[in-house]
């Protein structure tokens, strides 16, 4: 097994990561410029709701996995993958001229609009991303591949959030992110013109435009090796808890530690690092070796590292100012407590993770992978989904943030012994 750092040098590899990398890096670039934006110059002056706001926007995001994930898979099974993603980072270039255009005219609808054609450009360039890397990978490159893919694409998520909530406030800012998400794109459809060509996977397949049965079918694809489908509710009850960290980053950070933007920075960071790590260690751990065995392992370090956050928080004392970054660090030794016990959680969710997508790229047969990714991307969507609707309503049950974090911890804990069912299904099993 060759180190993994090879495949960045590897033309079967490099091309996609770096359409990867950008197209990520640009989506949250956008998205978070756009929020800030609106948040601080725009809604006073429009006399709109900037929560209302945000929460339009990740709807609209989201919204069209569930809308067109379906045609996305059958269209990646049926047509020759790399002139696919081709046409997608063109699609994104245009997307991102008429984002200048939107900024330029403070036009919040077709701002919002584009935010909806950014999810769509990531509905259907999922499918052709995960189905590319088992055609161009050999198979004990499989689980290095995806841990570069995750692991560049949270350091992509973070530096692009990062990234477009700074520049945005600049003078000239908006000039500024206009032209920068048009330069990225550029870069991603430049580099999309070098991943190697790949035949088609089924292409006799009549498209179908029926969202829903559609959509119910590619379920049933997933569905039909129980390995995959085990894998798929996995890698969805990871997105779960991610999104119950991520989204509740700013209010824990105000109500519980009192801090100011910069500790939300570093929240963000941590988890995103700390995944990239965890993703990036598993070819080490495994070395190469498609199966499960690492999952309960991070299954159970994601539950230790909430307890170990949870019991740190009960013991800090939240300060009566808002504090800074500095002030956070010398506040006590609960603060690094609390900074350890998010790195296990990430860390462990990055273990989590990669064996359950390669597992599912390589388990599913090759005819309906990318209509099995695609209902991936479907239950991803819902669970994300799910997570906001389950925080409301402990919310409304009076429950507050560190139970919630606790009670997540627990749930996971069951999740543990459906995980150990794709190990006993795939340990030791090297194709």
């Amino acid at each position: 097994m060759q180190d993994q750092s090879h495949l960045l040098k590897s033309k079967r590899f490099l091309p996609l990561f770096i359409t990867q990398f950008f197209g990520a890096f640009n989506d949250n670039v956008f998205k978070n410029a756009f929020l800030i934006w609106f948040t601080y110059d725009i809604a006073n002056k429009l006399n709109m709701n900037a929560q209302l706001m945000v929460t339009i926007a990740s709807g609209l995001f989201v919204l069209p996995f569930f809308l067109f994930s379906s045609l996305a898979g059958q269209v990646a099974d049926k047509f020759e993958k790399s002139k696919l993603v081709q046409i997608i980072k063109i699609a994104e270039i245009a997307i991102m001229i008429f984002a200048f255009i939107g900024f330029h005219f403070e036009s919040i609808n077709l701002l919002l609009s584009l935010i909806f054609l950014m999810g769509v450009h990531s509905t259907f360039f999922g499918p052709l991303k995960y189905s590319l890397l088992p055609e161009h990978l050999k198979n004990d490159e499989l689980i290095s591949g995806n841990a570069l893919i995750e692991g560049g694409t949270f350091l992509a998520i973070l530096l692009g959030t990062i990234i477009g909530g700074i520049v945005i406030r600049f003078a000239n800012g908006v000039e500024i992110i206009s032209f920068s998400v048009i330069a990225f794109a550029l870069i991603g459809w430049i580099a999309s013109r070098s991943i190697p060509t790949s035949p088609s996977a089924d292409s006799r397949l009549k498209v179908s435009f029926n969202i829903f049965s559609q959509t119910l079918k590619i379920i049933n694809f997933a569905k039909e090796e129980k390995t995959v489908w085990l894998s798929i509710i996995g890698i969805s009850w990871f997105w779960f808890i991610g999104v119950t960290f991520l989204s509740q980053f700013p209010t824990y950070t105000k109500d519980i530690i009192n801090g100011d933007e910069f500790i939300v920075t570093l929240f963000l960071s941590i988890f995103s690092i700390g995944i990239g790590i965890g993703s990036v260690m598993c070819n080490k751990l495994l070395k190469g070796q498609i199966n499960g065995r690492l999952v309960p392992y991070g299954s159970i370090g994601i539950t230790i590292g909430i307890g170990i956050f949870c019991i740190a928080n009960y013991f800090y004392t939240t300060p009566e100012q808002i504090i800074s970054l500095g002030e956070f660090f010398s506040n006590s030794c609960y603060s690094w407590l609390i900074i350890l016990g998010l790195l296990v959680v990430a860390i462990s969710s990055g273990i989590y993770i990669v064996p359950l997508y390669a597992i599912m790229q390589h388990r599913s047969e090759a005819k309906y992978l990318s209509r099995i990714i695609a209902a991936n991307n479907v239950l991803n969507a819902l669970f994300m989904v799910m997570s906001s609707v389950v925080i409301v309503a402990l919310i409304q049950l009076k429950f507050d943030l560190l139970q919630i974090f606790l009670l997540l911890g627990t749930t996971n804990i069951l999740v543990f012994f459906i995980i150990r069912k794709i190990v006993n299904q795939n340990l030791n099993r090297h194709v």
